[in-house]
């Protein structure tokens, strides 16, 4: 299975849709695209890229042949390559330019800074979504008495929605951090 990532800890702990954002599938896939942005690139620079090998590389971006990248990788002992022959394999016309000029690092190093900020978006909306449940859940019990507690001792009296209320309150203002720090990810082309 190539559409989420597999460990003891993700398959216990994490959701489906961050499995799926650090699976191969969305790592070879994110490969595909930014080799599809690079030769669109190289195109407007003035390589010799025709239109037709583009659309023949966007033809296959989502149809990742794991079988012939498998394969080759036991024959070249590199990922990167492996996937630079299959893609190849599938586009005959576009073979020639699949990661034309450039390391490996291009697709590595920006598959993981996408990925990130892709992780990162969902991290930021369940934050959101939590706080809109607290928010519901603060309201709704505005006012049920109960009794606060200080260093787990019972202190003075409350209200469950005020407790609620705190905790969405100190969540907004890590999710405000949150969004400061993941500025720093900023991806253009996604």
């Amino acid at each position: 299975m190539e559409d989420r990532y597999n460990s003891p800890l993700s398959e216990r702990y994490a959701s489906k849709e961050m499995q799926y954002i650090f699976s191969p599938d969305m790592k070879f896939k994110t490969w595909r695209r930014l080799w599809i942005a690079l030769a669109e690139t190289q195109q407007e620079l003035g390589l010799a890229i025709t239109d037709e090998q583009i659309e023949e590389l966007k033809k296959y971006a989502d149809d990742i042949n794991y079988d012939v990248a498998k394969k080759r990788e036991r024959v070249v002992r590199h990922d990167v390559m492996a996937h630079v022959y299959a893609y190849g394999e599938q586009c005959p016309k576009a073979k020639g330019i699949i990661h034309l000029g450039a390391t490996s690092c291009y697709v590595g190093d920006n598959t993981d800074i996408i990925t990130m900020h892709t992780a990162l978006d969902l991290v930021k909306q369940k934050l959101v979504n939590v706080i809109a449940t607290l928010a519901k859940f603060a309201d709704e019990y505005k006012a049920l008495p109960t009794l606060g507690f200080t260093h787990f001792q019972p202190a003075q009296p409350t209200t469950v929605g005020k407790r609620a209320n705190t905790l969405a309150t100190r969540i907004s203002y890590g999710l405000r951090r949150f969004r400061v720090c993941t500025r720093k990810f900023e991806v253009a082309w996604l």
